[in-house]
């Protein structure tokens, strides 16, 4: 019983430093205080330090002898190599999921969509900083349109590169907002997924997330 309040503790201190380092509140290169951590999320620092260590296995934290735990930084040189990445793996899983999927897949594409849809935009406009809520209904759409894919282990390697994504996008979101009309781009790749028309989703798609590949690389330069 109590490994396994330790083992929730832990999953919750990771779940809410994840989220944290996802949406940009903890900044890139930023020092990850063990007690300071404790004292933010009421849970002792065992859990803390568990929940650091698998985010470091997780490349969303690196840690350095004698010197604590840093949020992993980030390189403009490897926007590039991660969108490669990102639209190579989505493609296959998307392609998959298409052949594959049955109308149970359907369905959860349009709720997830819809989901996407009502979800709150911006927690602060001026600086255009989306929240959880908003991070979690995308990724939540973006699995569902892989969900049929039929490997677990293209679906975990595809949510690996769009954290990475996301943290790029919190750093760049006060140059890109407004600049986006993501929300139609959504709509138009859930319905060529749905009506089978595998190569016009999946262009759709990529073109979606070389998007967001431009705009971050655009606001980096300014």
């Amino acid at each position: 019983m109590i490994e396994a309040v330790a083992n929730t503790r832990a999953s919750a201190a990771y779940a809410r430093i994840r989220e944290a380092i996802i949406v940009g509140r903890h900044q890139p290169g930023a020092r990850l205080h063990i007690q300071d951590l404790s004292e933010e999320l009421q849970v002792g620092p065992s859990p803390i330090r568990e929940a650091l260590n698998r985010l470091v296995s997780e490349g969303l934290v690196s840690q350095h002898d004698q010197r604590g735990f840093r949020v992993a930084s980030l390189d403009l040189k490897d926007l590039d190599d991660l969108f490669d990445a990102r639209c190579w793996a989505n493609e296959a899983a998307l392609r998959a999921s298409i052949q594959r999927g049955g109308r149970d897949w359907e369905e959860n594409v349009v709720l997830m969509l819809h989901r996407l849809r009502r979800a709150p935009r911006l927690v602060e406009v001026d600086s255009g900083l989306r929240g959880a809520q908003w991070e979690n209904a995308h990724d939540d759409f973006h699995n569902a349109l892989i969900g049929a894919c039929g490997s677990t282990w293209m679906q975990n390697f595809c949510q690996r590169t769009s954290d990475a994504a996301a943290r790029y996008r919190a750093i760049s979101r006060a140059a890109v907002n407004g600049q986006r009309g993501d929300e139609e781009e959504h709509v138009a790749i859930a319905e060529a997924a749905i009506a089978r028309d595998e190569e016009k989703a999946v262009s759709l798609l990529t073109s979606h997330l070389r998007r967001t590949r431009d705009l971050v690389f655009n606001s980096w330069q300014r």
